[in-house]
């Protein structure tokens, strides 16, 4: 029974560290530009096509 009271603590324990790193995350601005990643995969055959040339 004491290795379920061990194993709920460290599921606690890494949803409060995934927590953190989310909230971190956002802070310091990882998703503030939402639309260039999605341009960049239509981008990424012209300039490979331009390093062969």
């Amino acid at each position: 029974m004491s290795i379920i009271y061990f194993l709920i603590g460290c599921s606690v324990l890494m949803a409060l560290i995934f927590l953190a790193a989310f909230l971190w995350a956002q802070h310091s601005g990882q998703n503030d530009d939402l639309y260039t990643p999605g341009m960049r995969i239509l981008l990424d055959d012209e300039n490979q096509k331009e390093d062969k040339k």
